[in-house]
């Protein structure tokens, strides 16, 4: 069993976050580590509350995890801060982490604030190099490259901008755009590569209504496939298959956003 690590903030509500992240792990069949860069209070109707943990206790964490385990694959998720990212920087260029997938959290589903301002240019000047693959959806891809995404063509430039700015490969999540979609009943996403190449994955879109996760587990599950030895695009299109079920199949456990059915990770 491939161990597995998530960097990344605590869900009380267990719908997002680590608890995702470990959820998603454990349905594949790896064993997942955990370093919490913060604890938010919140549910499925959102976030009450957001307290970082030291960077000392950050770096800790890392310096456990990676001194006992051979970890095969990792990513991060909500980093918070400018330190934090920095003591995640540091950590993962010492033990020569390679299978890194950055999902890079600005704000939760309900709009809640989970990146600091100042944070977003060292995620993108020091982070996104070190991954090899990066899964911002479109609201973040704007953030980071500072232009509208409307079409299936601005998201292929975007791609290849967020390239230009470090990233190794690109995994745009097309599922916040409202225009040119080619079927009601499709979502796309799209993989551009360091030399340019695109590859586009489309799976079935559901009308359920707000969806809480979907981003996280997505990129847990590209992950742990990632460690069980699958390419980057046989793990990306099994991911997203997988992740597609866990939603088709999820539920409402609270009063407000739907949570995924984790155990459609099990099938493998």
């Amino acid at each position: 069993m491939k161990s597995v690590l998530t960097i990344a903030g605590s869900d009380s509500g267990g719908g997002a976050g680590i608890q995702a992240d470990l959820k998603t792990f454990s349905g594949l069949s790896t064993f997942g580590l955990s370093v919490v860069t913060a604890v938010t209070a919140q549910n499925t109707q959102g976030v009450s509350g957001v307290y970082d943990v030291s960077v000392e206790g950050v770096r800790k964490q890392l310096e456990a995890v990676f001194s006992d385990f051979d970890i095969k694959a990792s990513k991060t998720g909500m980093l918070f801060s400018r330190e934090i990212i920095e003591v995640v920087v540091e950590e993962v260029k010492k033990h020569n982490q390679k299978n890194l997938v950055v999902d890079p959290v600005f704000v939760s589903t309900s709009g809640d604030l989970l990146l600091k301002y100042e944070a977003v240019e060292v995620l993108k000047e020091k982070l996104m190099p070190l991954s090899l693959l990066i899964t911002p959806n479109i609201p973040e891809a704007e953030k980071l490259t500072d232009k509208k995404i409307d079409s299936f063509e601005e998201m292929e430039t975007a791609g290849e901008k967020l390239v230009d700015q470090g990233a190794n490969n690109v995994l745009l999540k097309g599922g916040h755009m409202e225009k040119e979609k080619e079927s009601e009943n499709k979502s796309f996403d799209l993989l551009v590569t360091k030399d340019k190449e695109k590859t586009w994955f489309s799976e079935e879109r559901f009308d359920l209504g707000p969806l809480h996760g979907t981003g996280c587990s997505l990129s847990a599950a590209i992950c742990a496939l990632l460690a069980r030895g699958d390419d980057l695009k046989t793990a990306i299109k099994k991911a997203k298959k997988l992740t597609n079920k866990a939603i088709e199949t999820g539920f409402k456990p609270g009063e407000g956003s739907r949570v995924l059915n984790f155990g459609a990770y099990l099938v493998l």
